[in-house]
This record gives structure tokens, sequence and C-alpha cells, in this order.
């Protein structure tokens, strides 16, 4: 933030005010604290934000000194004033950037400072502070702290398995059966698509997060495309009757991504098998109120309980059952949206989870 504040007449004393800078503006618009500084180091306005942050009051900030005005530490415990040194260092100064401070009583904030000059290289006459609460960005620091932890952990068990099973192949082949190889090779091949799904789901939340997220839209056929899922699941090793698949009148056209369709499905479904019981019922229907298609898998578990609902498609929603990064329908919500439909969850007639999601039907204008 730039602000300029106008040369002081030094023919009549300023007195220091609240919510208001020399050139007429009103700083408590003004959504970080702001605190003016005079040559001669005493406080010279602020704002509302600003007395709040220090937990002060008009008549304890206005006129004091700004060193007793805001005692500001860094994270060292070493003075702000001593080592950013505002009024003086190199004549050509002119802001001095952002850094993460502590007030007394432990409370941070992020301080950037502009150092006004009346002339060019000339003695700096005022310093316009202005602090930020550091929580809301340190919260964001937590969840992205939480998400590499995650993302560590899930890795390192099947990286140990690949990496053990692998070194034991290599140092002692001859001395292991035919069926014994076979039985490690397959572990690693599940490890090592396990870590690649992770990665993909990490590379799509950065891309959702960002508006990064590409859709390649085309005509889908969606009955097509999720039973050759289904039957992909059953000659994995499910049982074929685990799965009930209902078309429910004449679909209409659906432009989007098989690809990224085929992901949400596939984790809707794996979702039902791997937290549900009974049967994965996906129903496929019109929409009744607008044109759109409606698809809705549920299944005959225990559910979900009710409020817990808000907190489901949020990173690292886990059920009682802990089981994955949290990731995947934080990730099938940013699909779903990002085609223009929406999601939701609720309670199944069987007494199961049931997830509700809708893409929009009609071909792209630019294709129309």
């Amino acid at each position: 933030m730039t602000t300029e504040i106008a040369r002081r007449d030094d023919s009549r004393p300023a007195e220091p005010r609240i919510g208001d800078c020399r050139c007429g503006c009103d700083l408590d618009a003004l959504p970080d604290g702001v605190v003016v500084v005079d040559a001669d180091g005493r406080v010279l306005s602020f704002n509302t934000r600003a007395a709040s942050l220090l937990g002060a009051s008009a008549g304890t900030l206005a006129g004091v000194d700004a060193r007793q005005a805001v005692p500001l530490q860094d994270l060292e415990g070493r003075s702000w004033w001593t080592c950013a040194d505002p009024f003086g260092g190199l004549v050509t100064r002119t802001r001095i950037s952002e850094s993460l401070l502590v007030l007394p009583g432990g409370h941070e904030v992020f301080l950037t400072a502009s150092l006004v000059r009346f002339v060019p290289r000339g003695p700096v006459q005022q310093v316009i502070i202005t602090l930020r609460d550091a929580k809301a960005r340190r919260r964001a620091e937590q969840k992205s702290s939480a998400l590499i932890s995650t993302v560590a952990h899930e890795l390192r068990s099947p990286l140990t398995s690949v990496k053990g099973f692998t070194s034991t192949l290599l140092r002692r082949w001859d001395r292991f059966s035919d069926d014994q190889k076979r039985l490690m090779l397959e572990t690693i091949e599940a490890d090592t698509d396990r870590i690649t799904r992770l990665v993909a789901e990490l590379l799509d939340v950065s891309r959702i997060d960002s508006g990064r997220l590409e859709l390649r839209r085309q005509p889908v056929d969606l009955p097509r495309l999720l039973d050759r899922h289904v039957d992909g699941l059953i000659a994995a090793g499910h049982p074929h009757e685990r799965f009930e698949v209902r078309v429910h009148g004449t679909l209409p056209e659906v432009w989007a991504d098989p690809d990224r369709v085929e992901q949400v499905m596939a984790n809707l479904v794996e979702n039902a098998l791997r937290h549900g019981a009974g049967t994965v019922t996906v129903d496929l229907a019109p929409g009744e109120e607008r044109p759109e298609l409606v698809v809705t898998v549920s299944d005959e578990g225990d559910g979900i309980p009710e409020e817990n609902y808000p907190m489901v498609f949020t990173r690292f929603w886990h059920t009682t059952r802990r089981g994955g990064t949290g990731l995947g329908l934080y990730v099938v919500r940013g699909l779903v949206e990002a085609h223009g439909g929406d999601i939701t969850v609720g309670r199944a007639p069987s007494g199961g989870a049931r997830f509700r999601f809708t893409l929009p039907a009609g071909a792209p204008d630019h294709v129309a």
C-alpha cells in the first residue's frame, strides 16, 4: 500500500490523530493497521485497526515514541527498529519489505513500511507502517504443512515396500520360486500404482486450487464408460452381484472430459466398495428441472453421519476407518464443478451413503 502524506507545515504543530492522515484520507477504511511516524520518531497518526492490533487506545498512542507504541521484535527477539533502522540506512530506500514480527504477548503480525522523503535522497520525514494479522496466513501455512505431512506418510509405506522387495529380488533372485517372485512383483506393481494415484491426486489438487484445470470436452457415453469400469472391477476380483447399474429414461447428450468423468465415477464407486457394504447402485437419469444428467452412487453400509456432510468434500476428510489421503472427494468436487455441475452427499434409502452429482446437458457454445 502506498500512501502519500502531505508535507507538514512547520509553522503549526501537528497533533496526533486517530483514523486520519495528513492528506485527508480515512485510515479507518483500510483493512490493515496503519501507523504514521514523524521525523522525530513519534506517532503522528494511526487507525483503529492498528490500535486494536497493538492493544492500545488513542490516549496511549498519540504522540508517543514509536519504539514504545509499536514495540516490534523479530522471531529471535531483536528489535525491528534497531535491525531495520527506518530513519537511517541508504538514502535511496523508499520501503521496507514484508517481515513477520511479534508484538508483546506473542501476537504475530506481518509488517511493511514506506519511507517518505520530501526531497530525493533527503532524510526520512515519515515512516508509514502497515500491520496485518498473521493468523490467516499461518492457517494457510499449516494446511500446506499438513498436506506435505500426509503425502510423506502415504508415500513412505509403498516406497518402503518397493525398495524392500526390489532389493531382495536383486540380491537373492535364485533362492525364490517362480510363485514367490510373482507375488513380490505383483506387490511392487500394486504399490507403484498407489504412488501414481497419489501423485495424480496432488497434481489435480494443485490445478483445481490454481484454476489451471483443463478439460477436453467431447460427447460422453456415460453408461458405456460406467460398464467398462465395473467390468474392470469384476475382473479384479469383486463379485458381480455387488454392482447394479440402472438407467432411467432417455439420457441427454453430455459433453465432458471422458477421462475426468471416469475419474469421478471410479472414485465414488470404489469409495462405496471400500467404505460401504452390500450392493453398490449407480443410477443415471435426466434432470427433472433443467437439462442435465444426474448420477447417483449409493451403497448399503452404515452411511455418513449428517453432521459430517459439510466436511465430506474438504481436504483430508476421512471416515472413522481411515484410509487413503483424504483428497479423493476434494478432487471429485473440483472436477464436477469444473464441468459446471454440482455434487452433494446424503443418505441412501438403504441407509448407506449416497453421492449425487450432475453434468450439464448439451454441446458447448463453440460447438453449437
